[in-house]
């Protein structure tokens, strides 16, 4: 083996030959002026136009970035022959309507996470897809940052052996009641957060079979849903994941962390997730792994360049318009992430049964529903 091999993980986005397919996005909230917009611009996509409720705020992004089109209103937006995917950016309550109707007018389409409140509703997303002929991916983008990619290839390559436990650990202070519509959601830190944890390790180690989970408040606390959780995920044989996230932290940001630890029988890939540090600003992602493959007692420590916001953001829509072009299903389709909001939907089963939940139950019920 090439004794430089190891530096050339792969972990950047990849973008397809054409990049003229016109994207227009539906809804103009703070994460599409600071991630959205700045990746797509900064992988030369070709953003036609934007929609939103509040015509001002799409307004002003479109002034913001050079956006042609202000759209007043979603059949206009969906309607017009310019628009080839669209972007939508709305809270999971509004999504799946907004879904069915741009699978109805044949619009490929970005959906965010969550998916939907509810797995019936994510289901009903993924058969509009598959009904209408359209690509449709979810924004789960973490997939695409620095340290999660580049621990994709490192395990990919067998480097680690057999994967055994992944371990992902955040400790930070982040106020979810900023969020006016998050403030009264009862189902709160992994629905809108640790989902991407959830998810990132699905992607590294596959799909587990069950998951046991424990959702805690924190004294005082302004939001109604649970801010501090213990994921605990069981695959079949001697294969284990663990997520840890508290947003309490009472010290200062010199003691916050937001770690992930791969193991195998061969290795080790161990790393920051930086975009947690010096929030909203944060930092690039550090990674260094052990191979007894490699090299008996050698930390290889490759620089990453570029962080989850915004860089991993061009990831997800790089992604889906490849698969577009190539005619494939894309690697974050809805299809994939069922399984995804699967566990999430298990995990509140188990907060609330207190007992380790198999994702077959959650699958199960939409099956029998659906047959009804």
């Amino acid at each position: 083996m090439n004794a430089i091999d190891y530096l050339e993980l792969d972990y950047k986005p990849k973008l397809p030959q054409d990049r003229s397919a016109g994207i227009a996005i539906i809804g103009a909230g703070e994460i599409v002026g600071s991630c959205h917009l700045p990746a797509y611009r900064q992988g030369g996509l070709n953003v036609v136009g934007i929609y939103d409720l509040e015509e001002e705020r799409a307004a002003a992004l479109a002034a913001a970035f050079g956006l042609p089109r202000v759209y007043r209103s979603l059949e206009a937006l969906l309607a017009d022959p310019a628009v080839r995917v669209v972007d939508i950016a709305v809270p999971a309550k509004a999504q799946p309507a907004i879904a069915l109707q741009a699978a109805r007018a044949g619009k490929h389409m970005l959906c965010q996470k969550p998916l939907a409140e509810s797995y019936r509703e994510a289901a009903a997303i993924e058969r509009a897809c598959r009904e209408h002929g359209v690509r449709g991916a979810v924004n789960q983008q973490m997939r695409w940052s620095p340290g999660i990619r580049a621990s994709h290839a490192i395990l990919s390559r067998g480097w680690l052996g057999e994967p055994l436990q992944a371990t992902i650990s955040v400790d930070v202070r982040q106020d979810f009641a900023a969020w006016s519509w998050l403030r009264e959601m009862p189902t709160l830190e992994v629905m809108y957060h640790s989902i991407h944890y959830l998810d990132s390790i699905r992607f590294l180690f596959g799909t587990p079979d069950s998951i046991y989970a424990d959702g805690a408040r924190f004294p005082g606390q302004r939001t109604v849903g649970e801010t501090r959780t213990m994921l605990s995920l069981r695959y079949p044989g001697e294969r284990r994941a663990l997520i840890h996230d508290n947003h309490n932290h009472i010290a200062g940001e010199e003691d916050w962390h937001a770690t992930y630890r791969f193991e195998g029988t061969e290795g080790i890939v161990q790393g920051t997730n930086g975009s947690l540090y010096d929030y909203p600003v944060g930092r690039e992602d550090t990674l260094r792994f052990h191979s007894r493959l490699l090299h008996p007692d050698y930390w290889f420590v490759p620089t990453l360049h570029g962080k989850w916001f915004p860089d991993a953001f061009l990831g997800t829509m790089g992604e889906l318009l490849r698969a577009i072009e190539e005619d494939r299903e894309p690697e974050h389709s809805v299809r994939d992430n069922l399984e995804t909001m699967q566990l999430v939907f298990a995990a509140y089963r188990s907060m609330s049964e207190d007992r380790p939940v198999a994702l077959r139950e959650i699958a199960a019920e939409e099956e029998e529903e659906a047959a009804c």
